[in-house]
């Protein structure tokens, strides 16, 4: 078969449906909180089985796309990435959103997703083979670096306090290592828990620390719908367009970006975007205000992310190892199809290959308009629903997502305790993405530094293994330019504005008082990581205590230094927010109860009874009888519906009745 006979075949009206049911499937399961694109694809890879190979292969491809795609509608409009690749993308989404243009950025989305899709589905078409021998050069040591790299963001994340960033992400990083060591059967700082051992689930956490946040906030404070400044105007497609057309460049090489990282094996589509996210930010022109909503943001974090769909296929299909956690999904169902992965597969079945690399395309523009059309209702449904109802619905969504992810109500637990702890930190200046980044990128980072460290050992050359290898410096010499640029940069500014001001900016960032509840969470780092120390001492294997170990002596360091720096008087704190703390512990007490009361009274009477009180508590207008009946109407939908769905389409076994 000929690339056209190919091309023609993913245009038959059967592929063409394959492809826009997947979309469409994919970008819903994608917007939903806790069900990331990996589940997307393993919940709907069974409809695929009795479909021919190149059929399947569409459709999960365009399941795959459309469900990275649609982790932008919640990072946007609620502060909670759909998918963890779509992490970078609350940095700016949510400012945009909340100033009134959550619909220009989620058009900007869109328009980015479509693009980086395409460049990654070209360099699939073209550059497969030789690409795929880019995965093989890295080695442990590399990914190590890459690891180190993605965490470089946290100098332009930090803004005002390098050293809370720093001291975030190792926190994070160290929250990465609980429970049972890959390299050994050593447990790790579970204390004798056994909820622990399975590890802080990463997706969980990340709901935890973005969304919950932003739930303590919309309770406790009294309008009636979610705070913005101008109503819904639409798609804003020129506007839009306009935006892309300067962003042009920070496009493409987003879209590269994300196409070289998706072919570095269990990289991802986080890692794409915060690498992409990062160089957009460093090449910024003047007055491109990023992290507060600058459109550049999203545009560079949707097109990496959506580019490493094509990207992670390259190792996939060419040597059978999968570049992205969904691609491995993908990979069990095309053995079961009989389809054998690896070199030989574009000229041995090539006709499958070049079929599905076609549907790719198509799926991804099909993404265009459906994108647009599901992301405008999906806007105006959030900023027109009643915030009372807002915040139960939020919350129920929370719960259940994070509940499927391993079935277990624990995962639910420790995503409500770290929402707490990522609200407390943040009151103090530290940011919560460094948190997150640490945790996402720890598993990497510590199975490459051991291997690195393992094999430097053997050969009596560690440093010759950490900084010997062209490649691995290569990474050392842009993630120092990532980490010093920002730096840099606010020092030429002040230069430029002047020795008085330089002054003034200074003499203002003291304060005479000492900053105690910084002092205090400093002071809790440093114990946590001593607790890491000390409970290292007892691992039976060196290799399980190498990693923690190097880990916590960082965290000890980067929160002395803030701890010195608030005791002294600096101060780097969010103004604190307005709005009734009874209210917002009702909330955490409520959902807390929820998770506790799940395998009691099962999943749909404590989501129901939760539900409730939190639309309750979330009330500040006076009730009338209309109102609690719509109120009341709406919970159960929502709930019974969602409950079904999850029970009996996506088949997770939510708890039933244990008591009665």
């Amino acid at each position: 078969m000929t690339g056209f006979d190919s091309f023609l075949q993913a245009l038959t009206p059967l592929n063409v449906l394959f492809a826009l049911f997947g979309v469409v499937a994919g970008t819903v399961i994608g917007s939903i909180p806790g069900l990331t694109a990996t589940m997307a694809v393993a919940v709907l890879v069974p409809l695929t089985f009795t479909l021919d190979p190149a059929s399947a292969l569409i459709l999960m491809g365009a399941i795959y796309t459309g469900a990275i795609y649609g982790g932008a509608y919640a990072a946007i409009l609620l502060n909670t990435p759909g998918t963890p690749s779509a992490i970078a993308t609350t940095f700016d989404g949510y400012p945009m959103a909340r100033r009134g243009d959550g619909d220009l950025a989620v058009t900007l989305a869109c328009l980015a997703s479509v693009c980086g899709g395409l460049v990654g589905a070209f360099f699939l078409l073209t550059l497969a083979p030789p690409l795929s021998q880019v995965a093989l050069a890295f080695g442990p040591v590399e990914y190590f670096w890459l690891a180190i790299f993605g965490l470089s963001l946290i100098a332009a994340l930090s803004e005002g306090n390098l050293f809370k960033g720093l001291a975030g992400g190792a926190f994070g990083l160290l929250l990465s290592t609980v429970g049972v060591a890959e390299v050994s059967a050593d447990v790790r700082l579970t204390f004798g828990s056994t909820v622990l051992l399975g590890g802080i689930q990463v997706v969980a956490a990340l709901i935890g620390l973005y969304c919950i946040p932003v739930l303590i906030d919309l309770v406790a404070t009294p309008d009636r719908h979610l705070r913005v400044e101008s109503e819904p105007r639409g798609f804003r497609l020129p506007e839009a367009a306009a935006i892309v057309l300067r962003n042009k460049l920070n496009l493409v090489r987003s879209s590269v970006v994300g196409t070289l990282v998706g072919i570095l094996p269990g990289a991802g589509g986080s890692v794409a975007g915060l690498v992409a996210y990062s160089e957009a930010r460093r090449t910024a022109r003047r007055g491109e205000d990023y992290g507060k909503g600058a459109p550049g943001g999203v545009l560079a974090t949707e097109a990496a992310n959506n580019a490493t769909v094509g990207g992670g296929f390259i190792p996939t299909l060419v040597l059978g190892i999968p570049g992205t956690p969904p691609d491995a999904v993908i990979l069990g169902a095309l053995l079961v199809q009989g389809v054998r992965t690896g070199p030989q597969l574009f000229t041995s079945q090539g006709a499958i290959v070049y079929t599905f690399i076609w549907g790719l395309f198509l799926a991804t523009i099909l993404m265009l308009p459906t994108g647009l059309l599901i992301g405008r209702y999906a806007y105006r449904s959030i900023v027109g629903v009643p915030k009372a109802l807002l915040v139960a619905g939020v919350a129920f969504m929370t719960v259940i997502g994070t509940f499927a992810i391993r079935n277990n109500t624990a995962d639910v637990v420790i995503m409500i305790l770290l929402g707490v702890v990522g609200w407390l930190v943040s009151r103090v200046g530290f940011a919560v993405s460094p948190i997150v980044l640490g945790l996402i990128l720890g598993p990497i980072a510590e199975q490459g530094f051991v291997q690195a460290w393992t094999i430097g050992s053997a050969m009596q050359d560690l440093p010759g293994m950490f900084f010997g290898r062209s490649l691995s410096l290569g990474i050392i010499g842009f993630t120092l330019l990532s980490l010093l640029w920002p730096l840099g940069k606010a020092w030429l500014a002040r230069r430029a504005e002047g020795p008085a001001l330089t002054r003034l900016t200074r003499s203002a960032s003291v304060r005479g008082a000492t900053d105690w509840p910084t002092v205090v969470v400093a002071l809790g780092m440093i114990g946590f990581g001593l607790l890491a120390l000390y409970d290292a001492a007892g691992y039976r294997d060196a290799d399980s205590a190498v990693f923690p170990v190097t880990v916590a002596g960082a965290l000890i360091v980067f929160a002395l230094v803030v701890l010195l720096r608030a005791a002294l008087g600096f101060r780097n704190r969010e103004t604190p927010q307005p709005g009734s703390t009874v209210r917002r512990v009702v909330l955490v007490l409520a959902m807390l109860a929820g998770a506790v009361l799940l395998p009691l009274i099962g999943f749909l009477a404590s989501a129901l009874l939760v539900f409730a009180v939190l639309t309750v508590t979330a009330m500040h207008d006076r009730w009338t009888a209309r109102r609690a009946v719509v109120f009341a109407l709406s919970g159960l939908f929502v709930v019974i519906g969602f409950t079904w769905l999850f029970r009996s389409v996506l088949l997770v076994p939510l708890p039933t009745p244990g008591l009665f």
